[in-house]
């Protein structure tokens, strides 16, 4: 019996009319009659209905739904065109990511072992925590991975690339000339240079001075004890003692029983070096320098010394070789000499460019050859830079730029080659098959999931059961994830979810259901739920499934989705609402599965509402910043920058909506070209001491600020500058001179957006400080001016006041005004009593299952009630899917608390791998440990 999700697949598949393509309302000749136009869309929908092009539903939909006369409406023509969404856009990817089955039990031991490692081991254990972590998605924990692991790296090679591979993380946060990452190849290059005697200076750059060439001449006359080296028809004139000094076989020709020892002249025309470059060696002989001389000699010399085994000057040429490589031009003309020449440090020189410049250097054919094929990899071993963690990083890159491309493949080919350990085998396999699989190559992903399963890693038999699926093997990829649940006391979210792809009729709901409840952070089962719901016609059902998930994390399928729903609803505004905010955080963006671009997409619908002015736009910016409604924001900030698109305020604006959003990368771009487009120079120090500020730089951020306050006084500078530092825990004093700093901010011109922000902040040092008066002033006049978000400042206020009714009606008005509510529910709750608390914190849970809060305040309240087992499973829950520093602290502190040691030890031994610094699990932890070890002592003494 066929299912009845296939049924939905097959419905929805996109239905590109062959017989006769609709046109689109705008492309419809404007000199058509009515009547042809009848029978224009008429045919359409005939031809559609008769080749069987058109799935059902949405025949009945377009039929069902009141039309002008004679024409079809926008959304009939792009479903016509497109349909709604199919199995392809909404199926969830197999994630290339190492996924433990025990998470927790995974950090643990990766925190024992890097406790226990040799310092040369610790750099490969960070990668392999960060590997781990990728799947949480949090990049300052992977930024500190893989700091610690270049803090660790103890070799040129691993500087290199976990120096390259953090600025890659930090993408475009970082401004020109201002790097928080240091270039450890830089600084060996130097003090292997200055161990040469050049220095890498400019004089390296510059080539001979005169003065330098006439010492040189000067002390070669005074010279005893020479012998000529005959070069073609030239005679080159060196010191004996000189040339012998540079290495073992030439003292032993020089020195030894050779003939060449009795003789002044010896010819040398066949050995591969010019008369120029046997001059450079001899005057190197004398001097050891390098810098009278240009790279084409020094790459001479550096084959004459890899020939005679003059190692100090083969140093000496590398050294000075790679302190000229400046671009990718230079990498592609030096790397493969010095892969030729085993120089060490050149190669590393070009490596480190070339990994600098990524994801660039991935499109150049000659770069790329230096490093995919089999034959790169052995060259570049030959001279320590081949490894596992240069291609883990390459094939991150990759990976990011296509799964499906050549390049990606034979890189992660490479990667599989280079690895070792059996957690790095099982990584490239598994990656190996994501990619394959992206490729439709199904029984090679196939092969390598499987390896990869062999290996231990229980996320790579989804990828198995996946590429069955692909293969018609319904059945046998349903009875794999089955046996895998069946067979795990615990089944994690993603087995079900991965299950409800191959059930039959309501089963694949129920899997859905069960995923949402073990981890309502997965994508997939908001939108299968959907789009059955959208099948039945419930789309405005289908919308409030969206909108469960958008609510709480941000995704552009998932605004698309609901972008495609209002749009069969003719919900044109909705729908451009959602495209706008797609395209602030992807502006490129392919819509209905890659077929139509989200900008033409949004130009279509916009002839479909009427336009808005500067001005109007404005006033919506408020209404919808008043309401909490984000989202709806970014729209109105992204419909301004069209109208405008070198406004840097704009940008700046929407920057701040993109981090309340947690779209890290998104709003640097956007504050990145606000700095771009800033008119004035204090203008752009105000941003660029943001950029600073976002990428950890605090004091830098400060001197920015400063510096525009000195050329202008502005609201934005002062605001920067107060922000930053109370960034800290401040003193009296401090608190002071940042209320003063907000207090200027506030004299200077600006809107009611930022001003209501000021204020908000302004209230917060006051309430800081115990000035409970002015702060519930400042509150007051920052909701005058409709900033909703102060209500729950002015009820911490309150409570502090022992009003607690009135704390709790604020929070009731925050919740009535705020587009989202689940901060507001759980703010609430601390002004209620137990049994409304736990109904908020069960509310904000349903809104943003993300908040660890309520998981914790719930399992203390089962903890007080002696209720151990409920209280631990509570927090077990949530861990499941975010595994948290508090969380995992606080199960700890139970489990310490109702004697299981080992239990208590290895949530602590997680908690330190995510934060080894947080002092409260370290005491814990310490204690645990000595609990167990007088329990130890106990049992062996009774024993």
């Amino acid at each position: 019996m066929q299912m009845r999700f296939l049924k939905l697949i097959d419905r929805f598949k996109s239905a590109q009319v062959h017989a006769l393509n609709p046109p689109l309302p705008e492309e419809t000749s404007s000199s058509s009659s009515s009547s042809s136009s009848s029978v224009d869309a008429s045919s359409a929908t005939a031809a559609a209905a008769g080749d069987n092009k058109l799935n059902p539903p949405l025949l009945k939909l377009i039929r069902s739904r009141p039309k002008p006369h004679n024409s079809l409406s926008l959304a009939d023509s792009l479903l016509l065109a497109y349909g709604l969404p199919n199995a392809q856009l909404i199926e969830p990817p197999i994630e290339p990511h190492l996924r433990p089955l025990n998470f927790v039990h995974a950090l643990a031991d990766i925190y024992r072992r890097l406790q226990a490692s040799s310092l040369h081991d610790k750099a490969l254990i960070c990668i392999e925590q960060y590997s781990v972590l990728r799947s949480l998605g949090d990049p300052k924990l992977l930024r500190r991975c893989l700091s610690n692991a270049r803090l660790f790296a103890s070799d040129v090679h691993s500087k290199v690339v976990l120096s390259a591979w953090l600025r890659f993380e930090r993408g475009m946060d970082e401004l020109p000339g201002f790097s928080t990452v240091e270039s450890p190849g830089d600084d060996l290059i130097c003090r292997c240079v200055s161990n040469s005697v050049c220095g890498y200076c400019q004089s390296c750059r510059e080539g001979p001075s005169a003065l330098v060439l006439d010492e040189i001449e000067d002390s070669n006359s005074e010279e005893e004890s020479g012998v000529l080296f005959c070069v073609g028809n030239e005679e080159v004139r060196c010191l004996r003692s000189k040339i012998a000094a540079l290495s073992l076989p030439f003292r032993t020709m020089l020195y030894g029983s050779f003939v060449e020892s009795k003789r002044e002249i010896i010819e040398f025309s066949h050995n591969g070096i010019s008369l120029k470059g046997m001059q450079a060696v001899e005057i190197y002989s004398r001097t050891k320098r390098l810098d009278p001389f240009g790279p084409e000699i020094v790459m001479e010399m550096l084959t004459f010394a890899n020939r005679f085994c003059c190692e100090e000057m083969k140093s000496a040429c590398d050294a000075y070789l790679a302190s000229q490589v400046g671009n990718l031009e230079d990498v592609t003309a030096l790397m493969d000499y010095g892969l030729e020449e085993t120089a060490h440090l050149l190669v590393a020189s070009c490596l480190q460019v070339l990994l600098r410049k990524l994801p660039r250097s991935l499109y150049i054919p000659k770069v790329m050859k230096l490093l995919c094929s089999s034959e790169a990899r052995e060259r570049l071993a030959m001279v320590g830079h081949a490894s596992f963690m240069l291609y883990y990083f390459l094939t991150q890159v990759a990976l990011k730029e296509s799964m499906v491309a050549d390049t990606t493949l034979v890189l992660l080919e490479r990667l599989k080659e280079c690895a070792t350990e059996k957690w790095q085998q099982a990584l490239a396999l598994h990656q190996l098959g994501c990619a394959r699989l992206e490729r439709k190559e199904f029984k090679e992903a196939q092969s390598c999931f499987e390896e990869a399963a062999e290996l231990g890693h229980a996320y790579s038999i989804a990828g198995i059961a996946r590429a069955r699926y692909k293969q018609g093997q319904q059945y046998l990829a349903y009875k794999l994830i089955n046996s895998v649940i069946s067979e795990n006391n615990k089944p994690s979210g993603w087995m079900f979810q991965e299950r409800s792809l191959y059930g039959i009729e309501g089963d694949k709901i129920s899997d859905a259901n069960a995923a949402t409840k073990l981890d309502p952070t997965l994508l997939f089962p908001y939108k299968l739920r959907a789009v059955v719901k959208a099948e039945e016609q419930q789309i405005r059902a289908a919308i409030s499934e969206i909108d469960r998930i958008i609510g709480f994390k941000l995704a552009t399928d998932c605004l698309e989705l609901r972008a495609w729903f209002s749009i069969a609803a003719e919900d044109y505004a909705s729908a451009i609402r959602d495209i706008r905010a797609l395209l602030t955080l992807e502006p490129n963006y392919m819509a209905f599965n890659g077929n139509i671009s989200a900008n033409r997409l949004l130009e279509l619908l916009s002839h479909q509402i009427e336009q808005c002015s500067q001005a109007d736009c404005w006033m919506q910016l408020y209404e919808r910043w008043s309401s909490v409604d984000d989202i709806g924001s970014l729209a109105v900030i992204h419909h301004m920058l069209a109208n405008d698109p070198k406004k840097s305020l704009l940008w700046f604006r929407q920057s701040l909506l993109l981090l309340r959003l947690n779209s890290q990368k998104a709003a640097m771009r956007s504050l990145r070209l606000a700095r771009n487009f800033s008119t004035t120079e204090q203008e752009r120090l105000v941003y660029e001491g943001w950029i600073l500020y976002d990428t950890g730089n605090r004091q830098e951020a400060i001197s920015r600020a400063e510096k525009s306050i000195s050329i202008q006084r502005s609201f934005e500078a002062f605001f920067l500058k107060a922000y930053a530092l109370a960034d800290t825990i401040l003193d009296p004093e401090s608190s002071s001179y940042v209320i003063q700093l907000l207090e200027e901010a506030l004299k200077c011109p600006s809107d009611g957006l930022r001003k209501g922000q000021a204020l908000n902040n302004l209230a917060s040092i006051y309430v800081d400080c115990g000035k409970l008066e002015p702060a519930e002033t400042c509150y007051k006049n920052a909701l005058d001016i409709k900033h909703t978000r102060a209500h729950q400042g002015l009820a911490r206020v309150y409570h502090m006041k022992n009003q607690r009714q009135a704390a709790y009606d604020e929070m009731s008005q925050l919740i009535e005004k705020a587009q989202y509510k689940a901060s507001a529910y759980e703010k609430r709750s601390e002004y209620s009593d137990r049994e409304m608390a736990q109904s908020d914190l069960n509310m904000a849970t349903q809104l943003d299952p993300l908040r660890t809060y309520p998981y914790r305040y719930r399992a203390a309240v089962l903890m007080d009630d002696q209720k151990e087992a409920e209280a631990v499973e509570e927090l077990t829950r949530a861990i499941a899917f975010k595994p948290d520093l508090q969380m995992l602290h606080l199960r700890a502190a139970f489990y310490e608390s109702i004697g299981d040691l080992s239990s208590a030890l290895q949530d602590c031994e997680a908690a330190l791998c995510l934060d080894p610094t947080h002092m409260d699990t370290l005491d814990l932890y310490q204690r645990a440990h000595g609990r167990a070890a007088e329990q130890v002592k106990v049992s062996i003494s009774g024993s």
